[in-house]
């Protein structure tokens, strides 16, 4: 899948969340979506295969564009981090992903989520998120940690170990609180009229 095609289906999220607001309407004032085009492009030359000379110059450019954006909407999408198609960035307020984080497909994140690297030695890493997974505001995912397909992070969580799909969790640190929640997001999302 190349980029413009994923940014696509992050774009669809956007339009589909929302009642009666177009595509141009989302890109225009949608803080996400901002931070969303600045990655896909960012990252898919990151991964680029060319020569370093080539690549290097563009990799200058896409971090001043990445600074701005970061100044502009307080949301960090570092351009080494995976991050699956269709991922939703609703409210405005800061977001924090630590490079090398890898996040599935059809994600929620609310404003202060942080995904970060912690731990020692050989646990020291970053977390690996599953698909469909929902953030709620101020959550916090820090260490070489899984978490599953579905599971629904609450508000103020601190996550520092796995947790399996389909649970729900919340505290200091997060411990699971329910299993196969109703989600608060479609699974899949609706074909957007565009």
């Amino acid at each position: 899948m190349n980029w413009m095609s994923v940014y696509r289906e992050d774009v669809k999220r956007y339009v589909d969340s929302e009642t009666r607001v177009d595509f141009l309407r989302q890109i225009l004032t949608q803080r996400g979506l901002w931070a969303l085009l600045q990655y896909r492009l960012a990252s898919a030359i990151y991964r680029w295969t060319v020569p370093t000379i080539l690549k290097r110059p563009l990799i200058w450019m896409m971090a001043v564009w990445h600074k701005l954006v970061e100044l502009t909407t307080g949301i960090q999408l570092p351009y080494t981090a995976t991050i699956g198609p269709g991922l939703y960035i609703g409210h405005v307020g800061r977001v924090f992903l630590e490079d090398d984080v890898i996040i599935g497909s059809h994600c929620n994140m609310l404003q202060g989520v942080a995904i970060v690297r912690s731990g020692r030695g050989d646990g020291c890493g970053v977390p690996t998120i599953g698909d469909r997974v929902h953030f709620g505001p101020n959550a916090t995912v820090a260490g070489k940690i899984r978490i599953g397909d579905d599971t629904t992070i609450a508000a103020n969580a601190l996550v520092i170990t796995d947790m399996p799909s389909g649970c729900s969790v919340a505290g200091i640190p997060a411990e699971i609180i329910g299993r196969n929640y109703p989600r608060y997001f479609p699974l899949e999302t609706k074909s957007a009229e565009y």
